[in-house]
């Protein structure tokens, strides 16, 4: 089980405060493994595993728990018996109705430590949020990272050896359990779209009571070829008007929400850098797991530019960073980063292949005259930075420690 340090690090100073533990991310993203970690490093502080209360929604012994009220005095009856502090983990937690009035009201009539994991942003929004407002905190796990699938293999990593396994990792992307199986090629793909399916069933279709499926595939094929590409509802309700089919934007919009919703999507907005403000059309978007877009839709290999940026944006959500797409004039950054206050910007490539490809690629930074770092992110070995613009290759950039 790998310790997935970078999210245990944001996690620790939380362990055993009152705050509610709330865990977030795509479904098999590892929260569940989160959850054992944080329990790992419980026992290794002296607690006594006898004092844990841990439930997964998703097992059907505990189906007669997924109300609040039937779910809390259970939690009750089982608490009676426990010495000292409790620590309860729930997985899943969404399954419950009403499930925020049972932790609350266990967080206020109980001496515990409260973990639980979900697979929607939406899991603390809306009225019932309210019980809960400013009593959590809340943290997304994403899939492996670069650096995170390499580690699995625990070898000597010679270049040929780094190139072998990016290629790996750009073709069927970092789900955790792929390393159970070895990225065996057709296992991989079946459990991708397992995955895929699950999500789409699960998280979308039965948690928004969609009824015209085979509209909603449709938008999420076309999102997942164009991941990283500038398009909006308007631009998909005519591509539909052209094959015969009408469709409201308002229903694209909501479509594309709910996959947000269950971490499927990410938007990115585009933010003029002259005029500072939000522009609120031709938005772009990515997918949270780039092999999941290999195992529906194929062509990561050859939509290779698109997939490399994909790539670099869940690494810049992993470290943190608000992420907008960048508008100068006519020119596009492909991401402006922001975190505690200082900023970053990425240009990211295929291949820097001729003259000129790499004046279009650095000169989008003229217009940008502050000493924030600006970079240049490609497959290509040779260092080709110029100008105060650093350029790094993908496999370099994705293990550098700080990006500075």
């Amino acid at each position: 089980m790998i310790k997935r340090e970078l999210y245990m690090h944001r996690i620790r100073p939380f362990i055993g405060s009152e705050l509610i533990k709330v865990i977030t991310g795509i479904r098999r993203s590892g929260k569940s493994v989160m959850l054992e970690l944080i329990k790992n490093e419980l026992i290794e502080s002296g607690v006594n595993q006898s004092q844990f209360i841990s439930i997964n929604f998703e097992n059907m012994s505990y189906s007669h728990l997924q109300s609040s009220r039937v779910l809390h005095d259970e939690i009750i009856k089982q608490a009676a018996d426990i010495q000292g502090k409790i620590y309860l983990f729930f997985d899943e937690i969404q399954e419950v109705e009403e499930w925020e009035k049972c932790i609350n009201s266990l967080r206020v009539s109980l001496d515990c430590d409260i973990y639980i994991s979900g697979s929607n942003a939406k899991l603390l929004s809306g009225e019932l949020a309210t019980y809960l407002a400013g009593r959590y905190v809340e943290f997304v796990i994403y899939p492996f990272s670069f650096a995170e699938f390499i580690s699995i293999y625990k070898k000597e990593m010679s270049d040929e050896r780094l190139r072998t396994y990016f290629q790996t990792y750009l073709t069927f992307g970092g789900m955790p359990y792929l390393s159970n199986i070895r990225y065996e090629e057709e296992p991989t793909r079946q459990y991708l779209t397992d995955i895929f399916n699950s999500v789409l069933l699960k998280d979308i279709i039965k948690r928004n009571k969609i009824r015209d499926i085979d509209l909603l595939e449709r938008i999420i094929t076309y999102v997942i070829a164009n991941v990283g590409s500038t398009f909006s509802a308007n631009s998909i309700a005519k591509f539909f008007k052209n094959e015969q089919r009408k469709v409201a934007v308002e229903t694209i919009v909501n479509y594309i929400n709910y996959c947000c919703d269950a971490f499927l999507f990410y938007q990115v907005k585009r933010q003029d850098l002259q005029g500072k403000q939000i522009l609120s059309f031709n938005e772009k978007y990515y997918i949270a797991d780039h092999g999941i877009r290999e195992a529906v839709f194929g062509g990561n290999t050859r939509d290779i530019n698109l997939v490399l940026e994909n790539i670099v944006f869940m690494e810049l959500l992993r470290r943190g960073y608000e992420v907008r797409v960048g508008k100068e004039k006519d020119k596009e950054i492909d991401f402006v980063c922001k975190k505690r206050g200082e900023k970053l910007y990425i240009q990211v490539s295929y291949l820097l292949a001729s003259q000129e490809t790499i004046d279009r690629e650095f000169d989008v930074y003229k217009e940008i005259n502050d000493n924030y770092p600006k970079y240049v992110v490609s497959m290509d070995d040779f260092d080709m930075s110029r100008d105060g613009i650093k350029h790094k290759n993908v496999r370099d950039f994705l293990l550098m420690k700080e990006w500075g």
